[in-house]
């Protein structure tokens, strides 16, 4: 949970997510982190969109540890196995099947269980490590960087989403820049979060996934905000939405060309852009304001 003090803000999680892409999540998140950190906070930034991490292309961290992160799957002795076909019943993945006497098996599939090597009761099943992806950490003047690169062909990210989150050193906020959507991949992102910033845009593709977003988001019961980002350049519809579901606006970013110009030059908006800035100066006052469990994961009707 948030610990705060008068004016503090000590030891927050923050989620930032969106229902879809091209919103200007990590736009949002990179320049919040920057300016937390201009601020005088030790800032943890997570880039957990491990398929396409891009906050490196704004943050410029110097990277000084990258490992490989690997998952257990298994391998069949054949000399052993008398084909019971146990191990394919009790995989719910498909990760292992038993066809004749023949045992194939997708480590890619593999959620790494251990059941199948359980129930073969010839012993024939062993574990080896495979190398997914990689986990890199670093450091941007205040800020602590750590980024997961799944491995071109993998399936599954969430495990490595898992092992970028756990390597997350203590700071007064930790910034978690989630993959687009609702799938897996966010859930294990912005899953113990203190807040879930969801970045929207007011077009009809926005507000509706926004509304995916918050579903989720309230079915983890986890705290929630918003931040329109392009405002103007739709209706408010999002605004009205939100107002209906008691979900606060925590800022709205104009459209600006500009920031779009920065954006494909891999600046941070808030060093080139004096309006984007301030607004994300406001947003990180809002955060900074906020007490704890300020905001309801449920609409007020159904409080009451």
């Amino acid at each position: 949970m948030v610990r705060r003090k008068a004016g503090e803000l000590i030891e927050m999680k923050l989620a930032i997510a969106s229902g879809k892409g091209g919103t200007g999540k990590t736009t949002v998140a990179t320049n919040l982190a920057w300016i937390a950190g201009c601020n005088g906070r030790h800032v943890a930034y997570l880039d957990c969109d491990v398929e396409e991490p891009n906050g490196h292309l704004f943050l410029n961290p110097e990277i000084t540890s990258s490992v490989p992160v690997g998952r257990l799957h298994p391998v069949v002795d054949e000399d052993k196995c008398t084909h019971c076909g146990q191990c394919g019943e009790i995989c719910q993945y498909s990760a292992i099947v038993c066809i004749g006497e023949k045992i194939l098996t997708y480590p890619e599939l593999c959620h790494s269980c251990g059941g199948c090597r359980r129930v073969c009761h010839p012993g024939a099943i062993t574990e080896v490590s495979r190398e997914r992806g990689r986990l890199e950490t670093g450091a941007a003047g205040r800020i602590q960087f750590i980024r997961g690169l799944l491995n071109i062909g993998e399936a599954m990210s969430t495990p490595l989403i898992r092992q970028v989150k756990a390597a997350a050193p203590g700071a007064d906020l930790v910034i978690i820049d989630s993959p687009p959507g609702t799938s897996c991949p966010v859930i294990e992102s912005v899953r113990g979060a203190d807040l879930v910033l969801l970045v929207t845009e007011p077009t009809p593709f926005g507000l509706n996934d926004l509304k995916l977003a918050v579903e989720m988001v309230r079915a983890m019961k986890l705290a929630l905000g918003v931040v329109i980002n392009r405002d103007g350049s739709g209706d408010g519809r999002i605004r009205d939405y939100c107002c209906v579901q008691d979900i606060e606006v925590l800022a709205a970013i104009p459209d600006d060309r500009r920031v779009a110009e920065a954006y494909s030059r891999g600046i941070l908006a808030c060093d080139s852009v004096p309006e984007f800035r301030a607004r994300i100066e406001g947003l990180w006052a809002r955060l900074c304001d906020l007490p704890p469990a300020s905001f309801m994961t449920l609409p007020q009707e159904a409080r009451q």
